[in-house]
């Protein structure tokens, strides 16, 4: 086998010295440039990089399932990931179906980047009360039954903040409601 110098010049006897060089991994030592993988702190490697069936959290069909982004921060104002279409469809009259039953019809919805949400007339379940949830409490649309499934009991969005339709669009207001989903439920997201 021919070896080349680094400007592609044969240099004869590189095959014998290139042989004779000890390779990383072949039971040699470490050699300048061929470190062994080191581990970062913090970083467990005895554990696996990726999900598997048994440590899935955040696969639906998984034991475990804790929802999306489970183990990151709970992305309040954005769709998740597979809901995001949910911009290119009007859902306003779709009816909101808790973990437990449904809640009323979107009102209002908005797929705003960062600022996505429903408001929801609860109609005669809370006394004709309207309540906003954050369209990161989502887990899918049904656009053949019109339903749209959150992640929430009923009971969970009957104690969330009062709706307020003056200052429903302020950071004030946000900051108010997510906090309230992310508190009580950001772990399960």
């Amino acid at each position: 086998m021919e070896r080349m110098d680094p400007q592609g010049r044969y240099q004869p006897g590189m095959e014998r010295d290139a042989e004779m060089m000890p390779q990383p991994g072949l039971g040699s030592a470490p050699q300048p440039g061929y470190d062994e993988p080191t581990t970062m702190p913090g970083y467990d490697t005895t554990q696996p990089s990726s999900p598997t069936p048994d440590t899935a959290s955040g696969y639906p069909g998984t034991p475990g399932y804790a929802g999306p982004g489970a183990g990151g921060a709970f992305d309040a104002w954005n769709y998740r990931e597979g809901t995001d279409s949910a911009g290119a469809i009007d859902i306003v009259g779709y009816k909101v179906e808790a973990s437990d039953g449904g809640i009323g019809k979107i009102d209002e919805a908005s797929s705003e980047v960062d600022a996505s949400y429903l408001v929801v007339d609860t109609g005669p379940w809370i006394f004709g009360r309207k309540v906003m949830l954050p369209a990161g409490i989502i887990d899918r649309i049904d656009r053949t039954e019109q339903r749209v499934y959150v992640s929430c009991s009923k009971e969970q969005i009957k104690n969330s903040p009062d709706f307020d339709e003056t200052s429903y669009t302020t950071p004030m207001y946000r900051d108010k409601v997510s906090d309230y989903y992310r508190d009580n439920f950001g772990t399960r997201y």
